[in-house]
């Protein structure tokens, strides 16, 4: 089995990747597991061409296309996302824009295998878990159009600083736990 885990942020030193790390030591050990950084990758903004619509590929050549080649190789896909003005950063977004050509909504499309399983993580420093709820949903819908079959979902609050994430290990590990065990769900 083949893990993804992506720091949506691109901080990669802080909470986010904080959070990333202790999914990824725990999958480790029932899956070969490959964390990435969405700032490790440079691409541009969509230009909204529809170009993809027609032939199923971006006429722009950048990295976007390097990522998806760890999605394809990944059977389970984890997007670790901390809250930007209430949803997803806006590097994570722009990548998700970029992704049209693989969008299921327009025929061609480019397509991943079928059977990847995605989870969603998501931190802010507030206390509502209604903030969490909407980039939790922002990660879903990215999955659906890639027919990526959504399996689980862990919201986290009150979490700005790397030091106040070890308080929340116990929660993340046991939510790693559903990955493989097939467990749905886990929402503090």
């Amino acid at each position: 089995m083949n893990a993804l885990i992506i720091n949506c942020s691109p901080v990669r030193d802080g909470a986010t990747a904080e959070i990333a790390g202790i999914i990824a030591g725990k999958l480790s050990t029932r899956a070969a597991v490959r964390s990435v950084c969405i700032d490790d990758y440079r691409f541009d903004f969509c230009r909204g061409c529809r170009s993809c619509h027609q032939t199923a590929v971006c006429v722009m050549r950048d990295d976007v296309e390097t990522l998806m080649g760890e999605f394809e190789r990944a059977d389970i896909v984890v997007c670790v996302s901390p809250s930007y003005w209430a949803d997803v950063p806006g590097q994570f977004k722009a990548f998700i824009d970029r992704c049209t050509p693989w969008c299921n909504t327009h025929e061609p499309h480019a397509a991943l295998s079928p059977g990847k399983k995605g989870y969603a993580v998501a931190l802010r420093t507030g206390p509502g878990m209604k903030e969490c709820e909407r980039i939790i949903g922002t990660i879903e819908h990215f999955y659906g159009h890639l027919e990526i079959s959504c399996r689980g979902r862990l919201g986290l609050c009150g979490v700005e600083y790397r030091e106040q994430v070890e308080a929340r290990r116990e929660e993340i590990e046991a939510f790693c736990r559903t990955m493989t065990e097939g467990e749905t769900s886990n929402e503090t």
